[in-house]
């Protein structure tokens, strides 16, 4: 198995494939960060220098392994800014030879685009709205080619916000402490989540159980607005609640990467991840993750 972008989450699926390491697949990353290289073997996973930004390094790639986990986001500076370069030159080294039986990509839900707070399921045409979720996109569409075209069982995993208490910001007690306002309840947005551990097994599932060409939304069974969420967050940690603000204000006062979050608003429909993946969630709300994060 490759992992290509084994950040926090990509080591998370190689902890989930522990078990089976004996009689299981063989751990592969790719990377162009040397300093990373230790921590990569003492997980068990053997590192591969190669760069998405340089495809002439990628070329080791193809026909080493049997299924391919890539999580590695487009380029946030891109020249072509609605292209994913990167995944276009990672499917080309792996088409040069003999492709994966499996190929899963992990996306994001932005890709839908604002949808007014209506639940979403995966049949829902995307609309994305900024540059990043276009990238996304485009990567998509490379993805399923790649699998028509190859034969391999190519699937895509849409995925909302990730969090976890043992992740780098994956919790907002960084935002609250600072005092962050969100959105007056008027104008406020549904927002989803899904914990790093419940997302890294349906990782796993989806190389070994996932339907080929198949979209699946990986998010928990939470339906709150931003705001409820934060005050929430805020109560289980002993922090200030946040100012709650119009929209027009802040249009004024927020930076435009946070607005981009406040600005789109759905539900999303999880029931292809029970169904199809079969996977089981080990924190079915951010109410029980958060808990056990502070259990932990």
């Amino acid at each position: 198995m490759l992992i290509v972008g084994c950040g926090d989450v990509g080591l998370r699926a190689a902890t989930a494939l522990g078990a089976a390491r004996r009689r299981g697949p063989r751990l592969l990353a790719l990377t162009s960060s040397p300093p990373r290289v230790p921590l990569l073997r003492e997980r068990g996973i053997q590192p591969l220098a190669g760069d998405l930004d340089a495809p002439a390094t990628l070329r080791r790639l193809s026909g080493l392994a049997t299924h391919v986990l890539h999580l590695a986001p487009p380029a946030a500076d891109a020249a072509v800014w609605w292209r994913d370069f990167r995944t276009v030159a990672l499917l080309r080294a792996l088409s040069t030879r003999t492709p994966p039986r499996a190929l899963v990509y992990g996306s994001t839900t932005g890709v839908y685009g604002d949808c007014g707070g209506a639940w979403v399921r995966e049949t829902r045409a995307v609309a994305p709205a900024t540059p990043r979720a276009v990238r996304r996109v485009d990567a998509e569409r490379a993805v399923r080619h790649f699998g028509r075209t190859s034969g391999a069982r190519a699937g895509i995993l849409r995925i909302p916000g990730i969090y976890a208490s043992d992740r780098e910001g994956g919790t907002p007690r960084a935002r609250l402490a600072r005092g962050t306002p969100v959105l007056a309840a008027e104008d406020d947005v549904y927002t989803n989540h899904i914990h790093a551990d419940d997302l890294a097994r349906a990782c796993v599932a989806a190389l070994w159980r996932g339907r080929p060409q198949r979209v699946v939304n990986v998010c928990d069974h939470t339906a709150l607005r931003l705001g409820d969420y934060m005050d929430f967050t805020a109560d289980l940690y002993g922090l200030p609640r946040p100012p709650r603000i119009a929209r027009a204000e802040a249009e004024r006062a927020l930076p435009t990467t946070l607005l981009s979050f406040m600005g789109e608003s759905r539900r999303l429909d999880n029931a292809r991840l029970a169904r199809e993946l079969r996977v089981p969630l080990l924190y079915p709300t951010v109410a029980e993750g958060l808990r056990a994060g502070m259990q932990g």
